[in-house]
Formats: structure tokens, sequence, C-alpha cells
């Protein structure tokens, strides 16, 4: 039998948010005095599920982005970069990721503060944190017009590359989603995680199988016409546009920021075969419900 409405209905409600604004208000707090020089500029945001609420109960860590807007990368040619003005910074990411890395373990205590690949991972007095250390990028078109023609995203470095990404644009394209499919795009984001939470605890599929941002990226790619009747409705339409996105154009599918691919062999992409294997699982959960 299929899953019933009211069991989807209950997976689409939101966890809770309010630790998890605690959490960002003490990292941002252990932040006010992080040692940088004067005249550095830095913005500290939410970013994840619970920034764009399509967090669901037993959701933990909050991500936080701390992105330094004095210095930026960018995709630019050496010789666009003179023609602009752009000179090597002072301050460089390195140097903002080390006064970070000391305020945050001044503030919460060495052992509360570890360093892992991507993030800082902080032990609040609230929920765990990864906070990850960016700088701004910009994204220019092959032949930008100004200076002021980009995209903007963020740069970190993890040995041995940098990593890019645009979590404004996430959140940004996540909201204007919802609205065009009035108000349910984030349900149904939030159903097929809990859903996906559910093949994992009867050990359907393993846990590594669908992080929640590439599920999220995977519901976007969805057309809004599919957002229409039941959960149950919903559910079978959003099951069937994935078969057909796999089969016949998966290459075009982009994350929810609309810069990147969503499938591709690097370690921030999601792999074809793992999506393949959770459009089955989640098809034999409908139909093998009860």
């Amino acid at each position: 039998m299929p899953i019933p409405e009211r069991k989807l209905e209950i997976w689409t409600h939101q966890g809770a948010i309010s630790t998890a604004k605690l959490t960002h208000e003490s990292i941002r707090e252990a932040l006010n005095s992080c040692g940088c020089p004067d005249g550095i500029q830095f913005e500290i945001y939410l970013q994840g599920s619970y920034k764009n609420t399509t967090n669901i109960r037993g959701n933990s860590d909050v991500d936080v982005v701390l992105q330094l807007n004095t210095s930026f990368l960018n995709n630019l040619s050496e010789d666009l970069k003179k023609a602009f003005g752009f000179v090597r910074a002072n301050y460089t990411w390195h140097d903002f990721h080390s006064d970070v890395l000391n305020a945050l373990r001044q503030h919460y205590g060495s052992s509360n503060v570890t360093v892992g690949r991507k993030s800082l991972k902080v032990q609040t007095q609230y929920l765990p944190a990864d906070v990850v250390v960016s700088l701004q990028y910009r994204k220019y078109p092959e032949y930008p017009e100004s200076v002021n023609d980009f995209v903007e995203g963020i740069a970190f470095w993890a040995d041995p590359r940098w990593i890019v990404n645009y979590p404004k644009l996430h959140w940004e394209n996540g909201v204007a989603k919802n609205k065009r499919t009035r108000g349910l795009y984030k349900r149904i984001v939030r159903m097929f995680k809990n859903a996906r939470s559910h093949l994992e605890t009867i050990e359907r599929i393993p846990k590594d199988l669908a992080p929640s941002y590439f599920l999220e990226c995977f519901v976007y790619n969805v057309p809004e016409e599919r957002f229409v009747g039941s959960l149950q409705e919903v559910y079978v339409n959003v099951l069937d546009h994935w078969v057909t996105a796999i089969s016949n154009n998966y290459e075009s599918l982009l994350c929810q920021n609309e810069q990147l691919p969503l499938f591709g062999e690097a370690p921030e992409q999601w792999s074809v075969d793992k999506a393949v294997e959770l459009i089955r699982a989640l098809t034999e959960l409908w139909k093998t419900w009860g």
C-alpha cells in the first residue's frame, strides 16, 4: 500500500529552530573581537537547512558562514585583473582563518574547537556548529562589462584546492521556488528528507547515500507543475520526474544555486549511481508501506 497522506504530512513538518538561532548568536558573539586588523570587513550568516527552513527533527549541526569581504577571489584572467586594477591582498584567507580559529578557541576553549578539512567544528553551549571560514568569490562572465559585473559566492581552501559555493543564491532561489509552488516546495524537501531518514533507520540505504544538500537540490530541479495535488500525488510526481531526468539529461541538472552542476566527479558533487539507488529505495518504500 502507498504511504498514508497523514504520514507524509507529518514528514513535511519543520524541526525546531530556536536552538539553532541561539547557536548562531553565540558564534557571532565569539567573533565580535576576532583580532582581525583594523578595516577588515566580514559578515556572519547561516547556511544549510536551518537557514533554508528545510531542517527536520533530529538535525543537529548548525552551518555558519564567515565571509571575508575585504579580500576576494575571482575567475578573471591576469590581464583583466590588471585592467580592473586588482592587486594582491595583504590580508589573506589563511590570515582570516587563523584569526577566527584563535577567537573561537579563546571563547569556547581549545578542546571545543577542532579544525576540519572544510570547516571549524565548534561545540557551543547549544548545538554543535560547522563554521566555514571563507572569502568572497566573484564569478565574472567571459566578457565582463564592469568590475561589478559578477555573481557573488564564497571560496575557501580545502587542501589541495579552493572550493567555491553560492550559499546566498541557494537561499534566494529556494525562497523564489517556494513562492512559485505556493509554499509547497520546502515542505516537499522536508518530506523527502524524512523519507530518506526513515530508509536509513530501517537500514534500506546507507547514511552517506543522499546528503541533505544534494537531496534538496534534486527536489529543486523538479518543475513547479509537478507540485500539485495531494502529498501522495506529489511524492509520485517527483519520483517520476527524477526517473526521467536521470535517464535523459542528468548532466544538465544544477545545484539550487544554479551555478554548479549537481552531478559529477568532484567531492562536492553527487553520484548518479547514488541518486538511482535513492530513487529505487523511495519507490520500494512507496509500494511496500505497512
